[in-house]
């Protein structure tokens, strides 16, 4: 690329049809290594809910899970959903993480419940206002030396290093990012609609912390590699079952990939727009596709996700694209 910058792993730990929570549990910590190899920074884990398709529900077991079978590539959460938690839970287990794994673990927060009405109500004891900020700056509390004055302590937690990012898909999360002084990662793989204006916020808005003198934006990309580029875009019908599975309240586990997908038309418009942030392709093509998002948005790290069925394809999928991140 013109210029190299970080580049990072979003999994979702899928489950396949016919496979099973264990097995997409493993493949996600064999992708892990795999991508430590690859020169991947980060490797973060998505919490979702009620998803039969989605392994990483119990997120930190997760990360604690593929943080186990590496040893230098940051892990972490992209993103664990504050309001289905109580703060002081969510510092005791990434600061359990920090303790096993020092200097490696990452803390995205997001405001979504990552799931559907009735299971965020089965998730949240109390459904009153929007809290978000004031338990972002509580859970971050708990890991300042000031936390050891205060009566109630998140042990292990008190004065350990994690890093914290604000995730968010509207202009909300870049405000509230800025304004924190933390970095900020924009879900655009599958919500684009605003990451431009959410990106402009969030630099003409940022204050310098004591975590962070400058603003630092990491924009997330679907990316399906492959040797030939007619294989890679058989291999994104997998996700776009998925997604429209999804929106038509269906969701199930990932389905094989497809060469006679037909959509109706209002759902392949619904794809084109939602999956936008997507680049599909062989290396170059790759290659290509993200130099233009980069010089795009400005990003000052990417993070790729890769809704795939078949692992081996997977794992071809992320090689190929840090050798077009690296080229």
């Amino acid at each position: 690329m013109s210029r190299m910058i970080p580049f990072s792993v979003l999994d979702l730990a899928p489950i396949g049809e016919g496979s099973s929570a264990r097995a997409a549990l493993d493949n996600s910590r064999d992708l892990a290594g795999h991508a430590e190899r690859w020169g991947y920074r980060r490797f973060w884990l998505a919490e979702h809910h009620n998803m039969r398709g989605i392994a990483s529900a119990a997120t930190s077991l997760a990360i604690a899970h593929v943080a186990a079978g590496t040893s230098t590539i940051r892990v972490g959460a992209g993103g664990i959903m504050l309001p289905n938690h109580a703060p002081l839970i969510i510092a005791e287990q990434f600061g359990t993480l920090a303790a096993l794994h020092p200097g490696r673990i990452d803390l995205g927060l997001g405001r979504a419940p990552g799931t559907d009405p009735l299971t965020a109500r089965a998730l949240r004891r109390n459904l009153g206002g929007d809290s978000f900020p004031e338990d972002v700056v509580e859970l971050m509390g708990y890991f300042g030396e000031e936390g050891e004055e205060h009566p109630v302590q998140a042990v292990p937690g008190v004065g350990l290093e994690v890093e914290f990012w604000i995730l968010g898909s509207s202009l909300f999360g870049a405000q509230l990012a800025a304004a924190l002084g933390l970095p900020f990662a924009f879900a655009s793989h599958f919500a684009p609609a605003q990451l431009m204006n959410a990106l402009e916020v969030y630099r003409a808005r940022f204050r310098p912390s004591a975590r962070l003198a400058a603003p630092r934006a990491m924009v997330a990309a679907n990316v399906f590699a492959a040797d030939t580029a007619l294989e890679a875009r058989r291999l994104m019908t997998s996700l776009e079952q998925a997604f429209v599975n999804l929106r038509r309240g269906t969701p199930g586990l990932l389905p094989p990939p497809r060469d006679d997908l037909r959509l109706e038309p209002a759902e392949r418009a619904m794809l084109d727009q939602a999956l936008s942030c997507s680049v599909i392709g062989t290396r170059d093509d790759v290659r290509e596709g993200l130099r233009a998002l980069v010089a795009r948005t400005g990003a000052d790290e990417l993070i790729v996700t890769a809704q795939v069925f078949d692992h081996r394809a997977r794992l071809r999928s992320f090689e190929l694209t840090a050798d077009a991140l690296r080229a």
